[in-house]
């Protein structure tokens, strides 16, 4: 089949989370046998900040992914009868322009003969419900969305047709452990700062255990202002900046643990909903202790696939712990990867996209075969 996605950007992924799903996803089709054509918009954020930042980065992208490409597009002239041609399946993403987004379901109205489908993978639908609102999404087939909650949202709200939940996994092609890097340091911590979106759980659950526990220890992520630096430099941290997304195995094989912050509105209003580091972490093999989330949706088994915080004193014990009890790393690093390859990456995402494609062709069949001759 031929796929086309309309995402923010497949080659950067600078405070782009979603980048890790969306090059597996698209790896994955491809692997398969399948067609896959990616369009970004010029002048999209994130990479414009990359490249601000780090002028030859793109180059290490498509080292790293050789066979992933995208075409670069100005949303207000992209020719969509040429951009769809042939297509079979059509996602667009939410970060894409409310009048893009519209104009392809106007497309798909017109004539389009592929599954078009929204992709939602953000906290928007409740920290910005009126903008997500303002999507027209009546000419779609349905929404994927990364969480029962937010499917549950677009439902209740009758903002789409339609919803299916889609949750994020680890492209297993490229996220896995190391066996031949050793561990030079105690923790690594891979997370953006994220607009004090989670300030005070970092002071709690990550600078205040390492500045008790004296460990060595590195962040990497982008966006950090002078005063969150000058946290880090207290606690002892380094900074490392910008990591490329797939230099994350790598960095989590030459530390011993790392930890999972998740930002407050997936905690207080988006239960279920683990971002991509845990995938991430549980992937590559990595011990991870996690401050607390709702895992509503029984995507693992907290305390076996990862241990759970629930406030700063249990954060430094589990650290600890991990630390000097080799045996309960290697059992806690076995469990999340059976969980990780057994249900989460990116070819089970792929199974299920497929499904859903199969799903839609054949009530479309049954609906025609329903019209009197």
């Amino acid at each position: 089949m031929r796929f086309v996605i309309f995402c923010h950007s497949l080659v950067s992924d600078w405070n782009h989370g979603n980048a890790h799903f969306l090059r597996g996803i698209c790896s994955e089709l491809m692997a398969r046998g399948h067609e896959v054509a990616v369009y970004e918009p010029r002048g999209a954020w994130s990479r414009v900040n990359l490249e601000a930042e780090h002028a030859h980065a793109l180059e290490g992208f498509a080292r790293a992914y050789p066979e992933l490409h995208s075409t670069v597009f100005d949303p207000d002239t992209l020719d969509l009868d040429e951009a769809l041609a042939g297509a079979d399946m059509v996602l667009v993403h939410e970060w894409n322009p409310h009048a893009l987004v519209r104009r392809i379901g106007l497309h798909r109205r017109d004539g389009g003969r592929y599954r078009l489908l929204f992709h939602d993978t953000h906290h928007r639908s409740v920290s910005d419900a009126e903008g997500m609102a303002a999507y027209d999404l009546s000419h779609y087939d349905g929404v994927l969305a990364f969480g029962e909650v937010i499917r549950e949202l677009y439902r209740r709200r009758g903002w789409g047709r339609r919803a299916w939940t889609w949750h994020e996994a680890a492209d297993v092609r490229r996220f896995h452990p190391l066996d031949d890097v050793a561990p030079e340091s105690d923790l690594v911590w891979i997370g953006n700062w994220g607009d004090d979106e989670r300030a005070a759980e970092l002071e709690e659950f990550l600078f205040a255990p390492v500045r008790a526990l004296g460990l060595s220890a590195c962040v990497h992520g982008v966006r950090y202002p002078v005063e969150a630096l000058e946290r880090l430099k207290s606690a002892g941290i380094d900074y490392g900046g910008w990591l490329p997304n797939y230099r994350v195995p790598q960095v989590f094989a030459r530390h011993r643990v790392t930890v999972h912050v998740p930002r407050r509105p997936y905690v207080q209003a988006l239960p279920g909903i683990p971002t991509i580091r845990v995938f991430e972490a549980l992937a590559c093999g990595i011990p991870l202790v996690s401050a607390p989330w709702r895992d509503s949706e029984g995507l693992f088994v907290p305390g076996r696939d990862f241990l759970v915080a629930n406030d700063g004193a249990a954060m430094q014990r589990h650290l600890r712990d991990l630390l000097n009890d080799p045996a309960l790393a290697r059992a806690l690093i076995a469990q999340g990867l059976d969980t990780v390859r057994a249900r989460h990456t990116c070819a089970h995402r792929v199974d299920e996209l497929l499904a859903i494609h199969a799903q839609l062709d054949g009530e479309r069949t049954h609906n025609l075969r329903s019209i009197p001759a």
